[in-house]
């Protein structure tokens, strides 16, 4: 198993406010980890919810004890969002400030995903398959029935989420598979919303070298607008 990542200010953004992790190593007493974070808030917050978040989340897996999985990474993101509610209120500078937040852990062949926000996970085999649900406005149309999902790209409060670390209502969805081969895929909406699936999955599943694949999808991004911040994180399953 081995992973690479990629994280570019895009073409528009004044600074980088997404952050990400990868260790195809163990984290604590999970086999591996991996983590997408996109930063929102004014100023300079929305770059500290990400790094912080990220930063810290890290470090409660690495102290905890629990041994399952999703009771793990559920008790540390409670706490990294309990935390970064605290200081919204004790800094004006940080108010309003939070971050999305993907994160995956491979042990074996079970891959356990966490999401909060709208930063995806895709596996990809022979196909691609969107594997997170994004915690949206659109999404909820489109779930409500209320709009087609190809019209979702357009919409104009596509990038209105409604779940986030650091507001009031962060909680997270888990799911779980089980993968031998193929690759992960975990990035933010400044991928998604300028790559359309069928042209991720071809850059995905291309015979290139894994920095090649990461490189290329961040190239193509910028190449269609880079309208965003730009980061990834691949992961080839293979043992």
């Amino acid at each position: 198993m081995r992973s690479v990542g990629v994280s570019h200010i895009g073409k528009v953004r004044s600074e980088n406010q997404d952050k990400i992790f990868f260790s195809d190593q163990p984290v604590g007493k999970l086999n591996s980890l991996y983590i997408v974070a996109d930063g929102m808030g004014g100023h300079q917050a929305g770059g500290y919810a990400s790094s912080y978040t990220v930063d810290r989340f890290v470090e409660l897996l690495e102290e905890s004890e629990e041994d399952d999985v999703i009771a793990s990474m559920k008790t540390a993101v409670s706490t990294v969002n309990q935390e970064m509610i605290q200081k919204c209120r004790e800094n004006e500078e940080y108010a309003g400030m939070g971050t999305t937040m993907v994160a995956a852990v491979v042990s074996g062949s079970t891959v356990t995903v966490m999401n909060i926000g709208d930063s995806r996970l895709y596996y990809g085999a022979r196909d691609l398959k969107q594997i997170t649900v994004d915690h949206s406005y659109v999404e909820e149309l489109i779930q409500a029935g209320a709009l087609l999902r190809e019209q979702g790209r357009l919409h104009p409060k596509k990038n209105v989420i409604t779940r986030a670390i650091g507001a009031a209502f962060a909680e997270p969805d888990f799911f779980q598979f089980e993968a031998k081969e193929g690759y992960l895929l975990l990035c933010s909406d400044g991928l998604t919303n300028m790559i359309e699936d069928d042209e991720l999955k071809e850059l995905l599943l291309d015979h290139s070298q894994l920095e090649n694949k990461a490189g290329q999808m961040a190239a193509r991004a910028n190449e269609y607008g880079g309208k965003d911040n730009i980061s990834l994180v691949i992961v080839d399953l293979k043992k």
